[in-house]
């Protein structure tokens, strides 16, 4: 009978040197694994050596998801077929949550392999927990329109979800772009909105702050170039 296969999602970190946010089991799975299909493999490589020194990376399968996709699904396919315990890496946090990683995970699924989760640091959920608003309904839209006029439409139809629906609204940029999208917040939400900012995460200069729209106004923030996850409820 052949060996079902075993498909890690193995959670990494969201900033460097929080080692700390990686439970020890991960590393565990780490060793199980025989191929590792990631998002960067330069960046991995350094993350797992320094988890665990002594590993040989030359002795497993390397495989860039987010190239020639329908050519990385067939090697996936070809791993699962084979029985083998395979290890998924995004390049921070956790995999298949606004990452590319899902594609494989489908594959996995259609070809009935254990799919095996990790706990690790997800930007997303953290920012959510410490934003105190609704952790009960929310929606992450990942990016938002990148020209302006669209996008400050898009934030309005947010808003106004959120506050019908009490619907927490969760939001990226493209970190050079940061200041233009909190411009475009401020422009575009109502005064009594709460907007939480989350920078940093798991760094040690991590800022997680929420405001309401007007109280933002009167602050003097640069967010340029870092790692923002934005947050409203009308």
């Amino acid at each position: 009978m052949a060996t079902r296969a075993k498909v890690y999602l193995i959670p990494t970190v969201l900033a460097d040197n929080a080692l700390q946010t990686i439970p020890q089991y991960v590393l565990n799975a780490i060793k199980d694994c025989a191929t590792f299909f990631v998002e960067n493999d330069k960046t991995t490589r350094r993350y797992f050596k320094q988890l665990w020194r002594e590993m040989v990376i030359d002795d497993y399968e390397w495989h860039i998801i987010h190239k020639a996709e329908n050519e990385v699904k067939i090697h996936f396919a070809n791993a699962i077929k084979q029985g083998k315990t395979i290890g998924i890496v995004s390049e921070a946090g956790c995999p298949c949550i606004a990452d590319p990683g899902q594609i494989l995970i489908d594959v996995a699924q259609q070809m009935n392999a254990k799919v095996v989760p990790l706990v690790g640091p997800s930007s997303i959920l953290l920012a959510l927990m410490a934003s105190g608003l609704n952790g009960q309904s929310f929606q992450f839209n990942g990016y938002l329109p990148i020209d302006s006029m669209e996008r400050k439409k898009k934030i309005k139809e947010l808003e106004l979800y959120s506050a019908k629906q009490n619907c927490t609204q969760i939001f990226i940029e493209t970190p050079y772009r940061n200041n233009q999208l909190l411009n475009d917040i401020l422009q575009s939400c109502k005064a009594e909105t709460k907007l939480c900012v989350a920078v940093d995460i798991t760094a040690s200069e991590e800022n997680i702050t929420t405001k309401t729209v007007e109280q933002w106004k009167n602050m003097q923030v640069d967010f340029h170039k870092r790692q923002v996850i934005f947050l409203i409820l009308g």
